[in-house]
């Protein structure tokens, strides 16, 4: 089923990237290799089980010819070919293209969408719902930006989640996300459907995203935003705007350097993103294989709050837990939406 080639292709990268870090190279040289050999560490460990699974079944088939060893040689043979679709099945998923951007941190950016005051409240309860489940998961929060409404909703937040597999597990947030609920603000009881707006970008770093200054104008300016803790009483706003793409980052903390700074981290992984997306539309059969595109359009969940639901409308998973999602339980959702993704992907590699 797999071309031995290939797999002792990679067993010799795997050999030869051990050998390099055990002789101690070092400089940007060294990191690249310890990623490539953390990447491929459990690839080979699915290949040496599969190898292993195959030499013990010649061996059992050897046995069987031996009248006084046939008895144990047939249950040795049964046990492998129980176990061999499972390691196959393994070996598969180890196989399948890598997400060069997996293992990187990612930047979070939430927005209230349609439905008023009651959007910001529901995107500050997306934003504590990610704060929730990074903490469950030992991942590093950074707040890079915030502003709030009067009323205590969002009107836009970038957070930064670092820690092991982040953007593998958070990929999928990106899209419209919907709440169908009673606002505090309705006096009749009615429930109303609001939405708020996900995006997940892969961090990206300054020698993957080279940004020319003269590719970008830099403007600062008086920052404005609703009272409380979070008003903003400085000129040291910042916005830069990329003029060949026309985007447009903000930053309004009360460090002008520090705004730049972080205006700057955004409009990378913006630009790293615009790319990848162009990357994924180029390879047209891989995107449709994919569950989640990150189209920041597409209604991806629901969030019932009288009927205690999430529907994820992707791949028709509803779980009757929204307390507990809410609390940031995600695991449940994006372990489904990991398995349809590969699922998928699978069924595209044996097209």
């Amino acid at each position: 089923m797999f071309a031995q080639d290939a797999l002792d292709q990679i067993l010799q990268r795997f050999e030869y990237l051990e050998a390099r870090l055990m002789a101690g190279a070092s400089g940007a040289d060294m990191v690249q290799a310890s990623r490539d050999y953390s990447e491929l560490k459990p690839v080979v460990a699915q290949i040496h089980a599969y190898q292993k699974a195959l030499h013990d079944r010649d061996e059992a088939l050897t046995l069987r010819t031996d009248p006084d060893f046939r008895a144990l040689a047939e249950e040795e043979l049964a046990r492998i070919d129980a176990d061999m679709p499972e390691l196959e099945h393994s070996l598969r998923l180890a196989l399948l293209p890598r997400d060069s951007a997996d293992a990187k941190p990612a930047l979070i950016e939430l927005r209230p969408g349609t439905g008023g005051d009651e959007a910001g409240l529901f995107a500050a309860d997306l934003l504590r719902m990610y704060q929730r489940y990074a903490e469950t998961r030992g991942w590093q929060v950074q707040t890079i930006s915030y502003s709030e409404t009067e009323l205590g909703g969002l009107r836009e937040a970038v957070i930064r989640v670092a820690g092991e597999g982040v953007f593998a597990r958070l990929k999928f947030e990106s899209g419209v996300h919907r709440v169908q609920r009673v606002p505090v603000t309705e006096s009749g009881g009615r429930i109303h459907t609001s939405a708020a707006t996900v995006a997940v970008l892969p961090e990206a770093e300054e020698v993957e995203i080279d940004i020319p200054a003269g590719d970008i104008r830099i403007d600062t300016m008086r920052a404005s935003g609703a009272g409380g803790q979070h008003v903003n009483t400085t000129d040291s706003a910042v916005r830069i705007t990329h003029l060949p793409t026309g985007l447009v980052v903000t930053s309004s903390e009360k460090s002008q350097h520090q705004n730049r700074a972080i205006a700057m981290q955004v409009l990378r992984a913006k630009l790293y993103d615009m790319e990848r997306q162009r990357a994924d539309s180029e390879r047209a059969d891989a995107r449709r294989a994919q569950v989640g595109g990150g189209d920041r359009s597409e209604r991806i969940r629901t969030y019932n709050f009288p009927q205690g639901r999430m529907t994820d409308h992707r791949i028709n998973l509803t779980l009757y837990k929204l307390d507990a999602v809410m609390a940031g339980d995600l695991d449940e959702v994006i372990d489904a939406l990991i398995e349809a993704d590969q699922t998928a992907k699978l069924a595209a590699m044996d097209a």
